[in-house]
């Protein structure tokens, strides 16, 4: 009986979903513009929670960039509308994590969603051992991705392979570590800071220091930080969102919570041009911009609104190489 009412439960959530994609027409569906900087939630899967975003905004269209494991919080930046365009500058930024590590097991997944394949002793290991280590992560490394990402094999995930007991031989991938410190260590566990760059895996590093210290390691918490200028200050967590949501009913409130798109191009210099030049720039119109003297990626501000409206790479000699403009 009970077994027929969990059956009839996880119909009726199948049931509301269909519905609810079925009754949300395309209409209903906003078109809005920005970036929220996700707290993203321990057990979750950074699609899984981008899809409950998604439907709390209403949101025609929405992405992130930089997946984050499940065991992973911290900073998972969502694109909605237009700014979905530009998500591809902050593919290659770097990024910051805090991590706690534990000393004495490995698992098959490198953290503690895992299952323990290995316990080994935890022999006179000093604070000076690790750091001495931690130095030999630092700068351009070699790692060899993990079984259980994200990463694709013939268009399939590699946790999938990794489910079904299926080895799939990796080739190393070079990454850079800008800096990794060593934040406190007690006789199980230690902390780490990491700043890397994009395609790093910081449970590969965990696990090879553990490897180096004889003993193994996984990682038990994992927070990304900050990513590319965005900093843990302007995140935001889906549980504030909800209650946001609750208390005022009210979406626009919600729309409050994003960054505009041009918070990605901050540092870029500027060209301001009128609405008659963006609209020839909108039809495909190749236009020379002869003061420029520079090859450089730049900001276009309308002249008439004071609005961002995209970006545009000019080379030395005045020529568009490309355009990207929001709507």
């Amino acid at each position: 009986m009970i077994y027929l009412i969990i059956i009839l439960l996880k119909f009726q959530k199948n049931l509301y979903d269909l519905l609810y994609s079925v009754i949300i027409k395309e209409d209903y569906l906003r078109n809005i513009n920005g970036i929220l900087l996700l707290d993203k939630p321990i057990g979750l899967s950074s699609n899984l929670i981008l899809q409950k975003i998604k439907k709390l905004f209403k949101a025609k269209k929405a992405g992130y960039i930089g997946t984050l494991d499940p065991i992973a919080s911290g900073m998972l930046p969502i694109f909605f509308g237009d700014a979905t365009k530009f998500s591809d500058y902050l593919l290659n930024t770097n990024k910051w994590y805090k991590i706690k590590a534990k000393l004495g097991e490995k698992t098959n997944t490198l953290d503690s969603f895992g299952k323990i394949i290995c316990i080994r002793p935890i022999l006179n290991i000093k604070k000076l051992n690790i750091e001495k280590i931690l130095s030999e992560f630092q700068g351009e490394i070699y790692q060899k991705p993990p079984m259980f990402s994200s990463l694709k094999h013939l268009g399939k995930p590699l946790y999938k392979y990794a489910r079904q007991g299926i080895y799939i031989p990796r080739e190393k991938r070079k990454v850079y570590v800008h800096y990794i410190k060593l934040l406190s260590f007690s006789k199980k566990y230690f902390s780490l800071t990491i700043k890397c760059s994009k395609g790093t895996y910081v449970r590969s590093i965990v696990d090879d220091i553990g490897e180096k210290l004889f003993c193994g390691a996984h990682i038990v918490k994992l927070r990304r930080t900050k990513l590319f200028n965005y900093k843990e200050s302007h995140m935001i967590d889906s549980n504030k969102l909800y209650n946001i949501k609750k208390k005022f009913n009210d979406l626009k409130k919600l729309d409050e919570c994003l960054l505009p798109i041009e918070s990605i191009f901050k540092k870029l210099p500027i060209i301001v041009v009128n609405d008659d030049i963006i609209n020839r720039l909108r039809n495909g119109i190749k236009l020379n911009f002869w003061k420029i003297k520079k090859n450089n990626l730049f900001k276009i501000i309308s002249k008439d609104t004071k609005k961002f409206v995209g970006i545009i790479d000019i080379n030395k000699y005045g020529r568009a190489n490309s355009i990207k403009l929001i709507k």
